[in-house]
C-alpha cells in the first residue's frame, strides 16, 4: 500500500487521467452524437456502453499489467456512464471495465458486481432526475456554494437531486473502501488507499473528494462540449433558415419577371407566348422540388439553359450565349440559384437596352483550391459610381451576394466591373467543393461541357 504522500500524488494523477480520457472520448463521432441525445434506442445504449466500457477498461488493464494504480478509473467511469446513458449503458460499461480484473486477477471477485451495480445506480439516478439537464449540472462543490446557503438545498427538486448525487458519490467510494478493507488478505477488490485507521482524517476526506471530482469533472468536460455543439447546431439552423428566406425571395422575383415576358408576348405573338408558358412550367416544376443550399454546377447550368430558352423566345437572334466551362468544374458545388439572377440581370440591364442585342459569356475554372465563376456581357454596361449600390438594392444581385456571405463568410469574393470594350463582368470566387459521390458515374453518362460557342435562336 502506498504512503499518504504517494497516495495524494496518485489521486492527483488519477484526476488528470480521467479528464484526459473524457476529452479523448469526444474524438469519436458516435460518442459525440450520443452525448447530444437524451433519448436513445436499446441498440444505441448498448453501443454507447460498449464504447465507454472498453475505453475505460484500458485504465484497469494498465493498473494490472504495469502496476500503475492511478490509471484505475472503473468505479468513477461506470457511475458517470450510467448517469449519461442510463442503467443499461452503465451496467454494460461497468461489466466491461471489470473484465480485465476478472481475467488477469482472478482473486478480485467483487469487482464485477460492484462495477455493474454502480453503473446501474448511475442510470437509476438519471431516471429520477427532475429534468434531463440536471445530471449535467452536478458539481462536487454544490453543497458549499453561496447560493445553496441562501436557499435551502432541499427546497427545490433540482437542489435535492444535486445533494442526492453528492451523497451517492460518497456512498460508492465508501462501499468500495469498506469492501476492499474487509477482505484485505484475499484481495477481492482493488482499493488505492490503505485502511482509514492508518490515514490522516484530511487524507480520507481527499480520497472521497477525488471520487466526486472525477465524476464532476468528467460531466463538466462533456457538458461544455455539448453546449458548444448545441450552439453550432443552432447556428447551422439559423443559416439554413436565412438561406431558405433568401431563396423564397428569389423564386417569386424570377417568376414575376418571367410572367411579365409572357404578358408582353400574348398580344403580339400568341404561339410564342404558349411556348414560353410551357417552358415556364418546366422551370416551376424544378423550383417546387426541395432546394438544397448547395447544388452541382452542372445542375445550375441546366437551370440557366431552361431560363435562357424562355428569353430566346423574346429576343430571338439578338441573344447569344457562349459557354466556356472547364470540364473539371461541372461537379463543383455552388449555392443554388446563383447563376440565374446574374444572367437575368445581364439580359435586363445590359442586353435588352442595346440595339441589336448582344452576347453573354459564362465561364468557370479552378485556380488552386478555389472555383472561379465569371459572367460577362457586351451590353450597355454599368456606371462605376452605381456599382456599390448594386449589392444593396434590388433582389437579384444583392440576394446572391448575401447568400454567399451567409455560406462562406470572408471566404468568397464577388466583383462587378466594366468589361473592356463595353459591357459588365461579374467575377465570383468561392472555395472549391465537389460532389465526389457521383463524379465518376457522370463522367461516362453526361456530355462534357467543353469550351464552345453556342448561338441560341
Amino acid at each position: 500500500m502506498p504512503g499518504e504522500k504517494e497516495l495524494l500524488i496518485s489521486l492527483l494523477v488519477k484526476i488528470a487521467i480521467i479528464a484526459s480520457m473524457a476529452s479523448l472520448l469526444l474524438r469519436w463521432g458516435f460518442a459525440k452524437r450520443m452525448l447530444l441525445r437524451e433519448q436513445r434506442t436499446l441498440r444505441q445504449r448498448l453501443q454507447l456502453g460498449a464504447l465507454f466500457g472498453l475505453f475505460f477498461a484500458a485504465g484497469s488493464l494498465i493498473r494490472l499489467v504495469l502496476g500503475y494504480d492511478a490509471a484505475e478509473l472503473g468505479l468513477e467511469s461506470a457511475f458517470v456512464t450510467g448517469l449519461v446513458g442510463g442503467y443499461v449503458t452503465g451496467a454494460l460499461a461497468g461489466g466491461l471495465v471489470a473484465l480485465p480484473a476478472m481475467l488477469i486477477s482472478p482473486h478480485e471477485l467483487l469487482t464485477l458486481p460492484l462495477m455493474v451495480g454502480v453503473g446501474a445506480l448511475g442510470g437509476l439516478l438519471r431516471d429520477i432526475a427532475p429534468g434531463p439537464e440536471d445530471v449535467w449540472r452536478f458539481s462536487p462543490l454544490h453543497p458549499f456554494t453561496l447560493s445553496s446557503w441562501r436557499m435551502p438545498m432541499l427546497r427545490s427538486p433540482q437542489g435535492a437531486f444535486q445533494m442526492l448525487l453528492f451523497f451517492c458519490c460518497l456512498a460508492i467510494e465508501f462501499i468500495r473502501s469498506s469492501l476492499g478493507h474487509a477482505f484485505p488478505s484475499n484481495n477481492w477488490l482493488f482499493v488505492m488507499n490503505p485502511p482509514a485507521a492508518t490515514l490522516n482524517p484530511a487524507t480520507v476526506v481527499l480520497v472521497y473528494f477525488s471520487t466526486m471530482l472525477c465524476v464532476g469533472l468528467t460531466l463538466k468536460i462533456w457538458n461544455n462540449t455539448r453546449n458548444e455543439w448545441k450552439l453550432e447546431e443552432q447556428q447551422r439552423l439559423l443559416i439554413e433558415a436565412r438561406l431558405a428566406s433568401l431563396t423564397s425571395q428569389i423564386n417569386p422575383h424570377f417568376l414575376f419577371n418571367t410572367l411579365n415576358s409572357v404578358a408582353s408576348l400574348i398580344r403580339s405573338d400568341g404561339d410564342a407566348a404558349r411556348l414560353l408558358i410551357f417552358k415556364l412550367s418546366t422551370i416551376l416544376r424544378r423550383l417546387l422540388r426541395k432546394q438544397e443550399a448547395l447544388a452541382p454546377l452542372r445542375d445550375e447550368l441546366a437551370f440557366v439553359d431552361d431560363y435562357l430558352s424562355i428569353e430566346v423566345v423574346r429576343f430571338g437572334d439578338k441573344l447569344k450565349i457562349v459557354k466556356e466551362v472547364a470540364a473539371n468544374t461541372t461537379n463543383a458545388l455552388i449555392p443554388s440559384m446563383l447563376l440565374q439572377p446574374i444572367v437575368e440581370n445581364s439580359i435586363k440591364h445590359g442586353i435588352s437596352p442595346k440595339v441589336g442585342g448582344g452576347t453573354i459569356w459564362i465561364r468557370s475554372a479552378v485556380q488552386g483550391s478555389r472555383l472561379q465563376l465569371e459572367l460577362e456581357d457586351d451590353g450597355v454596361g454599368i456606371r462605376p459610381d452605381t456599382i456599390p449600390d448594386v449589392f444593396r438594392s434590388g433582389i437579384g444581385v444583392s440576394n446572391v451576394y448575401e447568400r454567399l456571405e451567409v455560406l462562406f463568410g470572408n471566404e468568397f469574393d464577388m466583383v462587378i466591373e466594366d468589361r473592356p470594350g463595353g459591357g459588365t463582368r461579374v467575377r465570383i470566387q468561392i472555395p472549391e467543393m465537389k460532389d465526389y459521390s457521383i463524379e465518376a458515374a457522370e463522367e461516362a453518362a453526361l456530355p462534357s461541357f467543353a469550351t464552345s460557342a453556342v448561338q441560341r435562336g
